[in-house]
């Protein structure tokens, strides 16, 4: 599945993402698979990166207070974590471009159109990674890639991967 994903690709520098969602003691090889597929690893867990997600933005109040106090908590505990910002509108953009924090490295563009998508690269121009995600499968990818993002990531290739129907008979 993710080959066919990284097929629809060819031909433009986006990269295909797996997501954090994998299925519980399967981690390890779904993502293995993935990569084997020719897609990227996202993060394996909670020690390598920061995602603030839409529940952590609004607890803390804003994108703004959100990214200060990850920051906060990056630059006095570990000072080599990244973090990655989920945004939901072009205006979430602004407001992480306004932030400037050293220490975000990706913005998150979630449940955007293409033609959004297009909007908010052109706004970000290339100070941060950018990934697309949501909503985004086989028929829409090249649309994604074509809107100038960096990453795409997928939910489908963990989830919607189909077994190998196998079995095993005992010889006597």
């Amino acid at each position: 599945l993710t080959h066919q994903y990284v097929a629809q690709l060819k031909g433009t520098t986006t990269k295909l993402l797996d997501t954090r969602k994998t299925t519980p003691n399967f981690r390890l090889l779904e993502k293995e698979a993935v990569r084997i597929g020719g897609g990227v690893n996202h993060r394996f867990g909670l020690f390598d990166m920061i995602m603030l997600k839409d529940n952590h933005i609004d607890y803390a109040g804003g994108i703004e207070k959100a990214i200060q106090a990850a920051t906060d908590y990056v630059q006095t505990k570990k000072p080599d974590l990244k973090i990655e910002v989920e945004t939901r509108t072009l205006d979430d953009v602004k407001k992480v471009l306004a932030v400037n924090s050293s220490k975000v490295f990706r913005i998150m563009l979630d449940n955007f159109s293409p033609a959004e998508v297009k909007k908010a690269v052109k706004l970000i121009e290339h100070k941060y990674e950018t990934e697309a995600s949501g909503g985004i499968n086989l028929e829409n990818i090249v649309d994604y890639a074509h809107a100038g993002v960096d990453y795409v990531s997928v939910g489908a290739l963990i989830h919607q991967a189909r077994s190998l129907d196998l079995s095993l008979k005992a010889m006597k």
